[in-house]
Order: C-alpha cells, then sequence, then structure tokens
C-alpha cells in the first residue's frame, strides 16, 4: 500500500494541502498521514538564565516540560479537527502524528522517507524577504527522498 505524508499548520493554505492530498490518496488508494510539526523552544533556551541556580534550572526544566506537552496537546487538538473538517475520507486510512521537537522541514522530510510523496502548502510569501528566509516547502523540496508537491492557494475571482 503507498502512503502519502501532508504536513499542516492550521493555515488555510495547509487546509487546502490537506484536501489536495485527501483526494489524490483516494485516487491512489493509499494510506494518508496527517503531520503538524512545530519546534517547540523552551524560554531559556530563548533568553538564558546566567546567574540562575542549580535549583532555578530544575524548576524552569520543569516549567517547560509541562508547556511543551501543552504544546504537543494543542498540535493533536488541531490535527484532530482538520482531519474531522474533512468529513468522510472514503476508503483511506487517516492517521495524524504532532511533532514539536523538530523542525517542521525535518520533521516531514522524517516522516515522509519511504513515502510515495509529501505534500505541503506553500504560504506565497515571495519577494527578498522569502529568498533570505527561506520557507517549510523550498527545504523539503531540497531535502526529502520522495517526490514533493507544493500546493498554493486557489484563486479567487
Amino acid at each position: 500500500m503507498s502512503r502519502i505524508v501532508v504536513g499542516v499548520d492550521g493555515s488555510d493554505e495547509s487546509r487546502h494541502a490537506l484536501a489536495w492530498a485527501v483526494q489524490e490518496a483516494r485516487l491512489r488508494e493509499a494510506d494518508l498521514e496527517v503531520v503538524y510539526a512545530y519546534e517547540y523552544t523552551p524560554a531559556w533556551q530563548l533568553y538564558g538564565y546566567e546567574g540562575v541556580s542549580a535549583a532555578q534550572m530544575d524548576a524552569l526544566a520543569a516549567e517547560d516540560e509541562v508547556a511543551q506537552q501543552e504544546a504537543h496537546d494543542r498540535a493533536e487538538e488541531l490535527l484532530k479537527g482538520m482531519v474531522a473538517e474533512l468529513g468522510d475520507a472514503g476508503n483511506i486510512e487517516v492517521t495524524t502524528t504532532a511533532i514539536t521537537d523538530r523542525r517542521p522541514a525535518a520533521a516531514l522530510v522524517g516522516r515522509a522517507e519511504g513515502a510515495d510523496m509529501l505534500v505541503v502548502g506553500s504560504r506565497g510569501r515571495g519577494g527578498f524577504s522569502g529568498l533570505l528566509l527561506g520557507s517549510v516547502s523550498q527545504q523539503v523540496a531540497t531535502h526529502a527522498a520522495c517526490p514533493v508537491v507544493i500546493i498554493t492557494r486557489p484563486e479567487t475571482d
């Protein structure tokens, strides 16, 4: 059985990518894995805590562990909601994976190992800043071992 992986983040673009991936999975009679990837960064890594005692660092680490679990729980809720919006997926098996400990592009490339296709939405940032910053879709297109489909937002009249 073939497998299609689709990355989502709750945006309209990722909803379009998910809808496209469902249709493609139906055509190919493939399993569909819906992946939400977000890298949780602990506050102490962002701000640093020079001069903080070991006991205070332990307390901060415990708080960060709780915050990371909450981020993971929110990611799973988002996934469930997006899959529920699809309604009946027909004859395809849909699974969800929430990853909150790696950069999104790396997480998606990792999950797509052995897949027949990786589908992501395009934010369409464009412009010079988009070239400098890069994007998840550009990174997965460069690094995935399987074909990558980048879905743009449908034009509206």
